[in-house]
C-alpha cells in the first residue's frame, strides 16, 4: 500500500508499535471513514494491540485518493458511529 514520506521516515519512528498491515486492514473495513476538510481522509477501525493485548482504535489518515497512508495513531476518544 502507498504511503507518504512523512508516514514512512516520521510516523512509523515515533510510533514503531504501528503495524502498517492494521492501517491496511482498517481503510478495508473501517468502522468509520469522514472526509476531512483539507482533501484527506480520516479511517476508523479496531486493532489488537499484541503489547497489552487490548483492543484498540486505530485512526488513519490518507490523502485525498483514500489510499495513500499519510498517518495512524491510536484514537482515544473515538466515539463511534457516523460523524
Amino acid at each position: 500500500m502507498p504511503a507518504t514520506r512523512y508516514f514512512l521516515e516520521q510516523v512509523l519512528r515515533k510510533r514503531p508499535y504501528i503495524d502498517p498491515a492494521w492501517c491496511e486492514a482498517v481503510i478495508a473495513n473501517p468502522l468509520r471513514r469522514e472526509d476531512q476538510g483539507d482533501g484527506r481522509v480520516r479511517f476508523w477501525g479496531t486493532v489488537t494491540d499484541p503489547r497489552d493485548g487490548r483492543t484498540r482504535i486505530l485512526r488513519v489518515v490518507t490523502l485525498g485518493d483514500g489510499i495513500t497512508i499519510h498517518n495512524a495513531f491510536f484514537d482515544r476518544d473515538f466515539q463511534g458511529g457516523p460523524p
